[in-house]
């Protein structure tokens, strides 16, 4: 048999038993209720809600089902209803939608290639060289194009450059600098050597930059 003990500055009790004090007392569990998995308070059974001390059944509305949870109504209305006071009315799903499982916003959501648009949903007008994104409520370019407004536009790759990895934007190639809308030649100066960025250079060991040059750095 499991020793109940106390001390006087941390009363600690087994389980079915709380601290009262410097005591411990039995927990009375009421009707449709049981012990909780800590041991030291009680919950009701599926479908039966706290009230107070007791646990009162809960009056699950057409188109509804039981839910446990310990601070909610007890139950929650069925896919393609939503909870209006006490009960569960059906919801007005636009052309091209689908209902989904949710106790919160308008409980439907747009087909892939639509988007909501206050109650309706909107056909996406995908543009040459686009595609439907995963999500399939917006659109992007394909690789070597960029969003301009409602179009996709090639991007223009000048001499000595490449179209970088996302293939949006252009990059200079090593030993080039981009400047406006192409890529001039770095000037790189004796003793000098194109650093690791590839769109600057810097001074060998033993020399330092001035200007347009390297100079010894004994100078």
């Amino acid at each position: 048999m499991e020793t109940l003990f106390t001390i006087a500055w941390n009363t600690q009790c087994v389980r079915g038993y709380r601290a009262a004090g410097e005591s411990c007392v039995a927990i009375s569990i009421p009707s449709n209720a049981y012990l909780s998995a800590a041991g030291s308070s009680w919950k009701c059974n599926r479908s039966f809600r706290r009230q107070g001390e007791k646990c009162v059944a809960v009056r699950i509305p057409v188109n509804g089902y039981g839910f446990d949870a310990d601070y909610d109504r007890g139950w929650r209305c069925n896919r393609g209803y939503r909870a209006v006071a006490e009960a569960c009315v059906k919801i007005a799903i636009p052309a091209n939608a689908y209902a989904v499982d949710s106790s919160y916003g308008s409980g439907w959501e747009c087909e892939r290639g639509f988007y909501k648009s206050q109650d309706t949903c909107v056909a996406i007008q995908v543009p040459a060289n686009a595609y439907l994104v995963r999500a399939g409520d917006d659109w992007k370019c394909e690789r070597g194009f960029q969003r301009v407004e409602s179009l996709c536009a090639p991007v223009i790759i000048p001499a000595n450059a490449y179209l970088d990895d996302l293939g949006a934007q252009w990059r200079c190639e090593r030993g080039f600098l981009k400047k406006g809308a192409g890529c001039v030649g770095l000037n790189v100066p004796a003793n000098g050597f194109i650093n690791y960025s590839g769109d600057d250079w810097s001074c060998e060991a033993g020399f330092r930059k001035q200007s347009d040059s390297c100079v010894s750095e004994s100078r």
